[in-house]
C-alpha cells in the first residue's frame, strides 16, 4: 500500500528525493505568477481592499483539488494589505525585497529547524556569523553576539529576561524596569511574561523632543533606591514608534556605568542605521549598551519576521538560556540555538535577511534608509505649518494633528480622514498619544515618490 501510494503520481505530498520534482516546480511556478499578479495589480486595487470579503473556508474529509486551492490563494490575496502599493504609508512594514522573498522559499524548503547544530548546520553557522557581524558593525566586541527572533517583543523579551538573570532578580518580585513614556507598548506584556506586575514598570517622563528626560531618570533611580527596588534594566528606545525620537543614549549609558545597570536599547526601529555611515542625530555611544534590539523588516523590506537581539557578551545569552538539551546532539564550540533565547524550534528565518543584505550591500542599505529619510524631510518641509502641529525626530515617521484640535474632537477628526483618503488609495496610522488621536504617515515605502507625497498632501490640505 506505501509502495503503491508512493508511486501514484496523482498524489504528491511532499518532495521527492528521486527525480525532477516537476509538480512542484509547476506549483512554484503558478504561485509565483499568481504573486506577482497581485503586486502588479497594485496600483489599480490601492493599499487596503474595501471589501471584507474572504472566506475561511477549513479542510473537508478529502483534500481540495489544485485549482480550489489557487482560487482560494487569489482570493487571499485579493483581501489582503498591500505593502507594495505606493500609499502604504500607515505602518512599519515595506515592500518586500525580492531576494528576502527567494529567502523565505529556501527556508520553507529546507524546513531546517534552528533548535539545535544537528537540525540546521549550514544555517546555525549564519545566524552566527550574520548576528557576530551586526554586533560588530555597531560597535561591540569580541566576546558579543546575538540570535535571531520572531519579532521585536521577543527580542527585547529575550534582552530583559538575560538582564534581571544576570543582575541576580531572577525571582525578585521587587525587580524593575525603567522605560520612557514613550517607549514601545511591547514593555508590559513583557513585565506581563517575566510575573511582574505594571507597577515594577517605571515610566521616565519625556521632553518637548520626545526623548528621555535625564533629570526625571535620575530622581526615579534615586526613589527607587529609597524604596528598596531593585532595578534590573533601563532601556532607551531609538526610533519612538509615534514620532521616531531617539532617547539620550550617551547620557543614559553613563548613568547605567555609575550604577551598574543593564541598558538595553530597543533600537527596532532606528538601530539598522547604526550599521551605515549616515548621519542621524542622537545615533551614537550604542556600543555602550548591554544589548540592542534590530528589526531589519520595519524599513528595508525584509521579510517577516526579522528581529535581531545583539548582546555585548554571548555568554549572558548561554548562562540565561541554557537548559542542557538532552535529546539533541551537541557538537564542540558550536551553540545550539536554542540554548540562547525563549524560542525552542525556529525556521530559518536568518536566510532571508542574509541574502537580502548581500542582494543590497552596504551601499544599496544606505540608499533605502536614505531615501526613506529624503521622503519624511520633504513631507515636512511641504505641510502646512499653519494648519498642522507636526511630531517627528530624527528618523522617518511623523505624527501630526491640525492646530488647537481638542483631544475630544482628535477621534472623529483623524477617523474621517483616514477614511477619506483610503478612498484616494492613500493609508496613513491613527495612533493615540499623550490624550489626542494623531495621523501618522510612515517613509519606509520605497515606491512611494515626491509626486505621490504632494497628492497626500493636497488631499490633507483639502
Amino acid at each position: 500500500m506505501a509502495e503503491d501510494l508512493i508511486n501514484n503520481k496523482d498524489i504528491l505530498y511532499f518532495p521527492s528525493y528521486l527525480g525532477t520534482n516537476d509538480k512542484l516546480i509547476t506549483l512554484l511556478n503558478r504561485a509565483s505568477q499568481t504573486l506577482c499578479d497581485w503586486f502588479s495589480k497594485a496600483d489599480k486595487n490601492g493599499p487596503l481592499p474595501f471589501d471584507e470579503n474572504f472566506k475561511c473556508i477549513m479542510p473537508a474529509e478529502d483534500g481540495n483539488s489544485e485549482e480550489d486551492l489557487f482560487s482560494e490563494i487569489e482570493s487571499l490575496l485579493n483581501n489582503s494589505f498591500n505593502p507594495v502599493h505606493p500609499g502604504s504609508l500607515a505602518h512599519l512594514d515595506p515592500p518586500p525585497l525580492i531576494f528576502s522573498i527567494l529567502g523565505d522559499l529556501i527556508a520553507a524548503g529546507l524546513n531546517n529547524n534552528l533548535l539545535a547544530y544537528e537540525l540546521s548546520p549550514s544555517v546555525t553557522l549564519l545566524e552566527e556569523s550574520l548576528c557576530k557581524w551586526f554586533a560588530k558593525k555597531i560597535g561591540f566586541n569580541d566576546q558579543s553576539g546575538g540570535i535571531a527572533a520572531s519579532g521585536g517583543t521577543l527580542s527585547n523579551l529575550n534582552a530583559l529576561i538575560a538582564a534581571r538573570n544576570n543582575a541576580g532578580l531572577a525571582t525578585n518580585p521587587n525587580s524593575v524596569l525603567l522605560v520612557s513614556e514613550d517607549a514601545h507598548s511591547s514593555f508590559v506584556k513583557c513585565m506581563r511574561v517575566m510575573g511582574l506586575d505594571t507597577t515594577n514598570l517605571v515610566r521616565i517622563k519625556t521632553d518637548n523632543e520626545g526623548r528621555m528626560d535625564i533629570n526625571d531618570l535620575r530622581k526615579s533611580l534615586d526613589k527607587c533606591t529609597v524604596e528598596n527596588k531593585k532595578i534590573f534594566a533601563i532601556v532607551a528606545t531609538l526610533g519612538t514608534t509615534v514620532r521616531g525620537a531617539i532617547d539620550p543614549i550617551k547620557e543614559i549609558s553613563e548613568i547605567c556605568k555609575e550604577r551598574n545597570i543593564w541598558l538595553h536599547i530597543d533600537g527596532s526601529i532606528g538601530g539598522i542605521f547604526a550599521i551605515t555611515s549616515i548621519p542621524i542625530k542622537g545615533l551614537n555611544n550604542i556600543n555602550q549598551a548591554n544589548s540592542i534590539t534590530i528589526n531589519p523588516q520595519k524599513i528595508i523590506g525584509i521579510t517577516k519576521t526579522s528581529s535581531l537581539l545583539l548582546v555585548s557578551n554571548m555568554s549572558t545569552l548561554e548562562n540565561t538560556f541554557n537548559t542542557g538539551l538532552p535529546y539533541i546532539s551537541s557538537k564542540e564550540n558550536i551553540i545550539n540555538r536554542g540554548e540562547i533565547g525563549i524560542q525552542g524550534s525556529r525556521p530559518a528565518e536568518v536566510i532571508k535577511l542574509w541574502l537580502g543584505l548581500r542582494f543590497l550591500g552596504l551601499k544599496g542599505i544606505e540608499n533605502v534608509l536614505k531615501t526613506s529619510i529624503k521622503r519624511k524631510d520633504f513631507f515636512i518641509k511641504n505641510i502646512s505649518k499653519n494648519k498642522f502641529d507636526i511630531y517627528s525626530g530624527p528618523l522617518h515617521i511623523v505624527s501630526f494633528l491640525p492646530k488647537k484640535l481638542e483631544p475630544k474632537d482628535s477621534d472623529a477628526w483623524t477617523q474621517t480622514k483616514v477614511n477619506e483618503l483610503i478612498k484616494n488609495n492613500f493609508m496613513l496610522s491613527r495612533p493615540k498619544f499623550k490624550g489626542k488621536y494623531f495621523l501618522r504617515v510612515v517613509m519606509g515605502n520605497y515606491n512611494t515618490k515626491e509626486s505621490h507625497i504632494k497628492e497626500l498632501l493636497r488631499l490633507l490640505d483639502a
